[in-house]
């Protein structure tokens, strides 16, 4: 009787490894092979000149060299923040480190381009709320600050990417042995000497590794320079694959022109992720191990409090500002009027919330779309982490692989791939539908899903399923009755881990969207584009009370999961 069970568990085993690996190939690798067919073939004909050609072009050479530049400055200056804020909230004595840790954390989950709008009207030359205020008070005849230029991009992302290198940087800190640095204190270093010669060393690893991460991040992000560098001719390749695209209505020449600039995101995001790994894979920084050690604490003494007020200033000036700023404006009769209360009401959001019918129809496209593509990304994510985590199956490495892919993508490389999948040319043209974005959602999202449910997964010990097995339930049974209900917290978290983002996402989305398909973060730039500051202000800031509650849930299962 055994004997004749195991071959039928086996083939259904393989069964749902086909399915899984059939989805993440229609859904992730299709359009993406797609991309690198389109960039390299011409005419069924391999034609890697044309390839040089377009990359020579000055508006292609123009953006590339854009993209550098802004990402090496966010880089450079997001890891310094990163590294600095990180090291003191938990290395030293510095008051109220809990809440500071959590604070640092917010840009993380706030949108960058709605940071990036917020800037814009703080910042703009002629119509800037700071500029005015030192041109109408302190005599200057001109802007102090000028945030259509690189060093205002730079600045705005390393407002909201720093966590990346600070989450990384804490974590090696926390788990640091602190023999060597006691040692180092014994023997008469100073404060700043073993920081610079014993801890930074020793975190080093990640240190580059959040760096990285904030690179590829840069590199393929299309809102802020969208928002603060189109005005001033900045592009970089985002951002230019969309003009060219949107610009020409899809012609041929667009595409081509954007399939060999994401190819060129593709080839950087693969270098980059490959030097992380090289670099975290190295072992030569192992004085660093998984074992939770207490870390020596030093002292601040005369700098503790004006270390903490440096803290506060700079989470007030760079998340409470721009937050409140979005907030008044979205509240202003008219752009343009001062901040007194007979200039404010809420009709603005009612206006938004009830009324206009384009906020109105994004806002439920967004819901929507996220709701629909959570849902379905998060039971794929359960089975594909079912085959990787649970199943022997020859094969399931290609599923992790395919599944993480998207994670490691920029996202107009996603949008442009199912643009060029799904637009007709194999059978099936989803092109200017909802349905297109959902596809691109569930492609850019598979790798949250895998994450969560792998990890909720982990902690199924393999006895439960063999003891259910045992008392004669079949393979579904057992999934029903006794996985399913083990992981389901991991379930939750993966659903709102892909709802939240899905509800902020632009780059995808702004590829995609036709002018009935709208979504919140289009309809905020495209808003902004058109002069409507002040409703795309209240647009913006509805989106923000979405994200902060759906945040909040997200904390409330992540904690009752345990993760």
């Amino acid at each position: 009787m055994s004997s004749m069970s195991k071959p039928k568990s086996f083939g259904m085993a393989q069964l749902i490894l086909f399915l899984a690996i059939a989805i993440l190939v229609i859904v992730v690798a299709f359009p993406v092979l797609l991309i690198l067919f389109n960039a390299f073939w011409v005419n069924g004909e391999f034609n890697f000149a044309s390839v040089v050609d377009i990359l020579k072009e000055p508006e292609t050479f123009q953006a590339l060299l854009n993209s550098l530049i802004i990402a090496t400055c966010t880089t450079v200056g997001s890891t310094i923040v990163g590294t600095f804020f990180a090291w003191l909230v938990t290395r030293t004595d510095l008051p109220h480190k809990t809440f500071m840790k959590s604070m640092f954390l917010v840009p993380f989950m706030l949108p960058s381009f709605i940071g990036a709008l917020a800037w814009k009207m703080l910042l703009s030359p002629n119509a800037g709320f700071i500029n005015q205020f030192f041109i109408d008070h302190f005599g200057f005849t001109g802007p102090i600050f000028n945030i259509y230029s690189y060093y205002g991009i730079s600045g705005v992302e390393i407002m909201y990417l720093f966590p990346f290198v600070f989450i990384q940087v804490c974590g090696a800190l926390e788990r640091m042995d602190p023999t060597l640095e006691e040692s180092a204190r014994i023997s008469g270093a100073g404060l700043f000497t073993i920081t610079r010669k014993i801890t930074i060393p020793l975190v080093l690893p990640s240190i580059l590794s959040g760096a990285l991460l904030i690179m590829l991040y840069s590199m393929a992000h299309f809102g802020t320079v969208a928002v603060l560098g189109i005005e001033n001719g900045i592009y970089n390749i985002p951002t230019l694959i969309y003009e060219r695209i949107h610009q020409s209505g899809g012609s041929f020449d667009a595409i081509r022109t954007g399939t060999v600039l994401a190819t060129v995101l593709v080839v950087t995001a693969a270098f980059i992720i490959w030097l992380q790994r090289k670099i975290l894979g190295s072992g030569h920084y192992q004085i660093i191990g998984g074992k939770s050690f207490r870390p020596m604490e030093l002292k601040l003494r005369g700098l503790r409090y004006p270390l903490l007020i440096f803290c506060l200033a700079y989470i007030a000036f760079t998340i409470l500002l721009p937050t409140a700023v979005i907030f008044l404006v979205g509240s202003l009769k008219t752009y343009g009027l001062s901040f007194a209360l007979s200039n404010l009401s809420l009709d603005n959001y009612k206006f938004i919330l009830f009324d206009y019918k384009v906020t109105r129809d994004a806002i439920f496209n967004s819901v929507t779309l996220g709701f629909t593509a959570a849902i379905i990304t998060m039971f794929a994510g359960v089975m594909i982490s079912y085959v990787i985590v649970k199943m022997k199956v020859r094969g399931k490495g290609i599923l992790e692989f395919l599944g993480m892919l998207p994670f490691s993508v920029p996202g107009s490389v996603i949008a442009l791939g199912v643009i060029l999948a799904w637009s007709g040319q194999f059978g099936i043209n989803l092109y200017n539908t909802v349905w297109i974005i959902l596809v691109a959602y569930i492609a850019r999202y598979m790798a949250f899903s895998l994450k969560a449910n792998s990890a909720a997964l982990e902690q199924v010990h393999d006895s439960l399923v063999e003891a259910s097995r045992a008392c004669g339930a079949t393979m579904w049974q057992s999934l029903r009755d006794v996985v399913l209900p083990l992981v389901r917290p991991g379930m939750f978290a993966a659903f709102f881990l892909i709802f939240l983002p899905s509800l902020r996402e632009l780059t995808v989305s702004i590829m995609l969207y036709a002018p009935t398909t709208r979504t919140i973060g289009v309809a905020i730039y495209t808003l902004n584009e058109d002069g409507e500051t002040v409703m795309s202000a209240a647009l913006a800031g509805i989106a923000l009370i979405i994200i902060i509650v759906g945040q909040s849930i997200i904390n409330h299962f992540t904690k009752k999961a345990g993760m």
